[in-house]
């Protein structure tokens, strides 16, 4: 009677935390459609009470549009754009704000209720408090990418590295937020033990955080295309001359991280190993006699990089349709945000040990 009444009360706060998970991964997308739109620095000030509202009459916008011709990235880019043209960029960094005010309301309020209801244990106080320090921290590295942005006075785009580590910290705290919420849903018994299949999904997900870093400076750096060919590489299999591309030189190893063909290079070849190993893990999971969670969602991860590698390939094929190049990436995007999770998933099911059945 006292477990199921322990399960009944930590139910709500699951739900409330897949909630969260859902709300984070909208986030992450429009953060995408953001970067694509090259709309992040089209708001020039952090409000994070006042900023909630939109400028409200003509006026407003005119002076918000002014402020915004004021930085590198109107002078040397935008030069021409009308306050048509602003309004559009505006509405999309103003809903990723937005939408990230709601996230915080979402979590703040039930978690009050709840804390009111006593519905948290004591082990949950430090996993929540995790929670919101990731939350936070999220907010603030956000504000000091765009205005990192907004001070230079040569940066067209924010910086290709703190998009990167915006969008890492945001896969870090959609992670975390998921586990939060299996540690309260999926009963112990639920539980298979390999400890190989464990190690091997840890392998995995470090290796698709690189490829997820490298995913970003795809966007930050819009390399997809310089290469908007498939299976070759703009008529190559190895690019040639890495050390220079359009003009610039890329002296040392900085190529690999600042050269847009060589992301594009690796960022390709990384999702063919990944798939790879993906297939290799279920390989492997097919010889496990796991529980009946694990067997009906093993192959589940295989299934979803199959299907990102071809959203991958027809994001790379359409570089010139901007509407449709815009929507195949976000799709591309979600799906890698998915395949971690069901890795996530599998390491969160299959552990090195039994667990202990209170």
């Amino acid at each position: 009677m006292e477990k199921t009444l322990s399960q009944r009360s930590s139910r709500p706060i699951a739900t409330w935390l897949l909630l969260g998970t859902g709300m984070i991964i909208i986030q992450v997308l429009l953060g995408g459609i953001t970067r694509l739109t090259g709309s992040g620095l089209s708001i020039t000030e952090w409000k994070p009470i006042m900023g909630a509202l939109p400028p409200m009459n003509e006026k407003d916008w005119t002076l918000a549009f002014e402020k915004y011709q004021q930085i590198a990235q109107f002078k040397y880019l935008n030069a021409g754009f009308t306050l048509h043209d602003f309004k559009f960029i505006f509405f999309w960094e103003w809903i990723h704000r937005l939408w990230a005010r709601l996230i915080g309301v979402v979590f703040l309020i039930p978690f009050v209720i709840f804390l009111l209801q006593n519905r948290f244990k004591k082990e949950m106080i430090k996993p929540m408090l995790i929670l919101f320090l990731l939350g936070a921290l999220q907010g603030l590295v956000g504000w000091i990418m765009v205005q990192s942005g907004l001070e230079d006075s040569e940066l067209l785009y924010v910086s290709h590295y703190k998009l990167a580590i915006h969008f890492v910290l945001a896969l870090g705290l959609l992670c975390y937020t998921l586990w939060f919420a299996l540690d309260l849903l999926i009963p112990k018994e639920q539980i298979t033990v390999s400890k190989p299949l464990r190690k091997f999904t840890g392998f995995l997900i470090a290796l698709l955080v690189i490829q997820l870093i490298y995913g970003a400076f795809m966007s930050g750096l819009k390399a997809a295309p310089a290469a908007p060919t498939w299976p070759s590489i703009n008529g190559e299999w190895w690019p040639s001359n890495v050390h220079s591309l359009g003009g610039r030189s890329f002296p040392g190893i900085s190529f690999l991280t600042d050269n847009p063909l060589v992301i594009h290079f690796i960022h390709r070849n990384l999702a063919y190993i990944i798939t790879l190993l993906v297939f290799l893990l279920w390989l492997r999971a097919r010889k496990v006699e796991g529980t009946n969670l694990f067997q009906k969602t093993k192959a589940l991860s295989l299934l979803i990089v199959l299907l990102q590698v071809l959203l991958g390939v027809l994001t790379v094929l359409n570089p010139l349709n901007a509407k449709m190049f815009l929507w195949l990436a976000e799709a591309h995007q979600l799906v890698a945000m998915l395949l971690l999770l069901s890795l996530v998933w599998m390491l969160y099911i299959v552990r090195s040990r039994a667990v202990a059945i209170s």
